[in-house]
């Protein structure tokens, strides 16, 4: 017999967790009780929420990512095994016990579009725990012009609908984590106020500690209402390009990197040298020890080929084919797209060096004239082929056999 899976949260059938199965839809036991208690209002706030620990592995959380990121297994793998020790940490570990484990914070290193904001993205959706995302960039030490470190906190809050409870087990994920690399070997007297700076503001609550914030953010000022925030079992996740990072690992590897025979080498072997990262390259870079000393966990992404690009296009759940055939389909309009048109855009956005952030744009760039004739297009099937999107041609509209049929 085939094995069951419920529907809603794809947990496979044990004989502790049954499933009921309906037409097309399975849900196991453990999804009936936490419906029954949020219809009946029998949620306790103060209590933890009821994770399925015996059912919560790495293996299912690397299956969770496999259907919205593609490749990158290395960095799933590692990844998930983060994640699940983090909330085990919080779930299973008894107070009181003599062995404390610390919380394992989380650093992602891959170029622009490879899938870091998303993987942190997904899991979070998946264990429905808040999460705020914010761009290290925008951050600067306290007093200075910018926002204050602690209100990455205050997105988290917000994120939790003020549930103090609940944003103290969020994620929070620090994009552009290298922008705020200090400014040299060579310091000056002036203040790094949004390198260095920023990365000292950081370690207080990446660590763990009580934090003051401002329920509705910006400065704080004398007198006003404080929440205070623990930040011990909150998982803190920071991705980054680290652009030029190669350099510095070649050299310590003894690596030639220069003439001219030996550039496009060095760019082929890009993800082997990334294998390679130490911390000491980190240092190099512009991170201070004492922040990496508390970003654990350090992964790498690889940068995604035309074919994984080509595979992000047509295979994950929320697919930008899956999505935008969607959106024709409402306009009563079949939306046809070839392999090379699909292999064409997933060129181009290579060469603008935008990952599989870059997809997006260049689809509605190659649609925009059938977009803004969609309404009077019922009834056909639009073919975009290779060269709508290398030679801007117009694509096909075909009469659909189907509104033929029927009328």
């Amino acid at each position: 017999m085939k094995n069951k899976n419920c529907s809603f949260c794809h947990t496979a059938e044990t004989e502790d967790n049954p499933i009921l199965a309906g037409e097309n839809v399975y849900i196991c036991k453990s999804c009936i009780n936490a419906a029954h208690k949020m219809i009946n209002g029998e949620n306790d706030e103060s209590e933890k929420p009821d994770f399925d620990m015996e059912h919560f592995s790495p293996k299912y959380l690397k299956s969770i990512l496999d259907e919205y990121v593609i490749g990158q297994e290395g960095a799933k793998k590692v990844f998930s095994i983060g994640v699940y020790n983090h909330y085990k940490r919080i779930f299973k570990q008894k107070e009181g016990e003599d062995t404390t484990i610390d919380k394992s914070n989380v650093l992602l290193i891959g170029p622009t579009g490879s899938g870091k904001t998303l993987m942190a993205q997904t899991l979070a959706k998946f264990l429905d725990v808040p999460i705020a995302i914010t761009d290290a960039t925008s951050l600067t030490e306290a007093g200075y012009v910018g926002e204050d470190v602690e209100n990455i906190l205050t997105k988290l809050l917000q994120s939790a609908d003020g549930d103090v409870e609940k944003a103290q087990r969020g994620i929070i994920f620090i994009d552009e984590l290298d922008k705020i690399s200090r400014l040299g070997e060579n310091r000056s007297i002036t203040r790094d106020v949004s390198g260095e700076g920023v990365q000292q503001a950081l370690l207080k609550i990446i660590e763990g500690s009580t934090v003051n914030i401002s329920a509705k953010g910006g400065r704080k000022h004398p007198n006003q209402d404080f929440t205070q925030i623990d930040t011990k079992n909150i998982l803190f996740i920071a991705g980054g390009a680290f652009d030029g990072i190669e350099d510095i690992i070649a050299r310590r590897v003894g690596k030639n990197v220069l003439g001219f025979n030996q550039n496009q080498e060095k760019l082929d072997d890009r993800d082997n040298l990334l294998e390679r990262l130490e911390v000491e390259d980190l240092i190099s870079y512009g991170m201070i020890p004492e922040l990496l000393g508390r970003l654990h966990i350090v992964t790498t992404l690889k940068e995604l080929t035309t074919e994984d690009l080509v595979h992000i296009l047509t295979e994950p759940r929320n697919a930008l084919e899956k999505q935008y055939k969607k959106l024709f389909e409402l306009d009563d309009v079949e939306l046809t797209i070839e392999k090379d048109a699909l292999e064409a855009i997933a060129s181009l956005s290579i060469k603008r060096k935008t990952g599989a952030r870059g997809l997006r744009s260049i689809m509605e760039q190659v649609m925009l004239d059938t977009m803004y004739e969609l309404p009077e297009l019922k009834g056909y099937e639009v073919v975009i082929s290779g060269d709508c999107v290398n030679n801007n041609e117009k694509p096909v509209y075909i009469k659909s056999k189907k509104t033929k049929k029927s009328a």
